[in-house]
């Protein structure tokens, strides 16, 4: 059984009241049930850590060398600002599935760049919550091509 990371970075645990228009209704809590539930349908063991803080995101992805398969990511807006991050993916050479709930191409300029994306297995954006439902799918896929 693959086990996978999903990792959510600053103002997820906000889901479901912050921004509904941009973010939807759906709650962290009921994100990380429904991933759960279908990592159970495909086999794969999910945990899940959601932070505020960079260096706590880091930490995780460190942590998950050697333990976990792989990682589904959510670095909020450290997408577009993380160095760190993209050098911590880098450094674990675990696969990452990058995710967001909202097109971040169809939004502000500076939304448009992802550090995350240049050490990502891939991309999964716009599709609301059921992008981290087909971003286990995607990891799934992956790591049983590996």
């Amino acid at each position: 059984m693959h086990k996978a990371l999903i990792l959510n970075g600053p103002n997820l645990n906000l889901l479901g009241t912050r921004q509904p228009e941009v973010y939807g209704s759906t709650t962290l809590q009921m994100v990380e049930d429904m991933c759960l539930d279908h990592g159970k349908s495909i086999g794969m063991e999910v945990i899940h850590f959601q932070s505020n803080h960079e260096g706590a995101l880091i930490d995780a992805i460190h942590a998950a060398k050697g333990v976990q398969d792989g990682i589904v990511l959510n670095a909020g807006a450290y997408t577009h600002s993380s160095i760190a991050l993209m050098d911590a993916i880098a450094s674990v050479e675990l696969p990452v599935i990058e995710v967001h709930l909202s097109n971040i191409h169809a939004r502000e300029e500076f939304r448009h760049r992802s550090y995350i994306s240049r050490v990502a297995v891939g991309m999964i954006c716009g599709l609301g919550p059921q992008g981290y439902v087909l971003a286990l799918d995607a990891l799934r896929s992956h790591l049983q091509g590996e």
